[in-house]
């Protein structure tokens, strides 16, 4: 049976901190989206208190945690053990997206992830203020032996132009939200802010003038 907490506790700390694989889930509001699960490795999670975790995003196919994150904030964590006594720990969060770049990436990246700051596959520094603890069975869950973690992303990475990668692959989700990249910086949604009174009142403009040419299409 499940049992529910208000926190991580010390117990559940330790153990999280021995897990080799955690797992991401998240959703966008709309019910025809895509729900997404996202499985990470490498030492990339932390926990900064027992109500506030985070972890490094490193860079992926897609960018479906980060779109739905920026849309929503929801974002659950879980880990599940492969060995020893059988547990299942659910993190529920409100989380939010910390850029490669930004001044709370950089700090977070600096103390968290000294390690792994410097490759070029970090695109974001995801924290998550935790509001809900699940710890369960996992009787179901088969064993198995951890061998290593793979190097290929990080390899990969050092031959890409990372920046070119996020605009071509990064910039939306599968359902069109902003994701990493041009289309979803903060330059990008500034200017979008300011032309919103210039969109809307060059609509109205547009809607007047169409009137203004059925009113004399008619008159004729």
């Amino acid at each position: 049976m499940v049992t529910f907490y208000e926190e991580i506790s010390q117990s559940h700390q330790e153990w999280i901190k021995q897990q080799k694989l955690f797992f991401v889930a998240t959703a966008p509001l709309t019910g025809k989206g895509h729900v997404n699960v996202s499985p990470k490795g490498y030492d990339a999670f932390r926990i900064l208190s027992s109500r506030q975790v985070c972890y490094l995003d490193l860079t992926g196919s897609g960018v479906e945690t980060i779109s739905h994150v920026k849309e929503n904030g929801r974002l659950t964590f879980m880990f599940s053990a492969f060995d020893g006594p059988p547990r299942i720990i659910r993190l529920w969060t409100t989380a939010v997206v910390h850029e490669r770049g930004s001044p709370e990436y950089e700090a977070l990246a600096e103390r968290e992830f000294p390690e792994l700051r410097g490759h070029k596959s970090p695109r974001s520094v995801i924290v998550g203020d935790v509001h809900r603890v699940g710890q369960s069975c996992g009787f179901g869950v088969p064993l198995y032996e951890f061998k290593e973690q793979r190097s290929t992303l990080l390899d990969w990475a050092k031959n890409t132009c990372m920046e070119d990668y996020w605009v071509d692959k990064n910039s939306f989700s599968l359902d069109g939200l902003p994701g990493k990249g041009a289309a979803a910086s903060s330059s990008y949604a500034t200017w979008w802010r300011q032309s919103v009174p210039f969109v809307t009142g060059f609509a109205a403009g547009m809607a007047v003038a169409v009137a203004a040419v059925k009113v004399v299409g008619a008159r004729r």
